[in-house]
């Protein structure tokens, strides 16, 4: 039986699509980079921001972090509040808490953001574990999900991760987590995407689905 369930938010919660794709363009643009195709950007949604830079870009060293400072100063001021539940999760998260499950938030987005994307579509009423990422990159989803089971009281085999990418999929294993995958957001596409991932107990094609591999 679980105890826990660590949510990912961009991808599995919200789908933040609008918000995170106007604060890279506006990034780009400002930096004067070249431009990326509408569907590439999609790879930015999820992962810290300096990595993707990073990896679209081939820039290392103190201009990610400068590039991280234009991003989420937009992010803040306009954008980050730009996003949809995705249909069904609340039934998800009201059908936890009624099983007396703890619901707890393990997100790449800074701390500050997440609180405040939390509260102001209403998932602050399910939990106020909420844990995101610190200003300079440092922390891995591993150390976030593990935040979130010092503060929920479980052991590792008492909680499970929800996620959309491979580095939720990582980040659980690493913590000695298991993992549900979901194909509805960004990342895994299909199923076959994330099976064969090490401690993976299913795959939820929509939000309500998840509540099928909560035992």
């Amino acid at each position: 039986m679980k105890r826990a369930v660590i949510f990912d938010v961009d991808g599995t919660l919200l789908d933040t699509t609008e918000g995170v794709l106007s604060s890279v363009k506006y990034t780009i643009a400002a930096h004067r980079l070249p431009p990326i195709a509408d569907g590439e950007l999609l790879s930015f949604i999820g992962p810290p921001i300096q990595d993707s830079f990073a990896k679209h870009y081939g820039l290392e060293g103190a201009v990610l972090q400068e590039l991280a400072a234009t991003f989420r100063e937009r992010y803040k001021e306009g954008d980050v509040l730009k996003a949809l539940p995705y249909e069904g999760i609340y039934e998800v998260c009201d059908e936890l808490a009624r099983r007396g499950i703890t619901i707890a938030v393990a997100t790449y987005k800074r701390q500050d953001y997440a609180e405040r994307i939390m509260k102001h579509f209403g998932f602050d009423r399910y939990t106020d574990i909420i844990y995101g990422a610190d200003h300079e990159n440092k922390l891995k989803k591993a150390d976030i999900i593990r935040k979130c089971l010092e503060a929920a009281e479980v052991e590792p085999r008492e909680a499970v991760m929800v996620g959309d990418t491979e580095h939720d999929a990582l980040g659980a294993s690493a913590a000695g987590i298991d993992f549900i995958a979901v194909t509805y957001g960004f990342g895994f596409r299909k199923k076959e995407d994330a099976i064969h991932l090490e401690h993976t107990l299913g795959v939820a094609e929509k939000p309500r689905e998840i509540l099928d591999h909560i035992g």
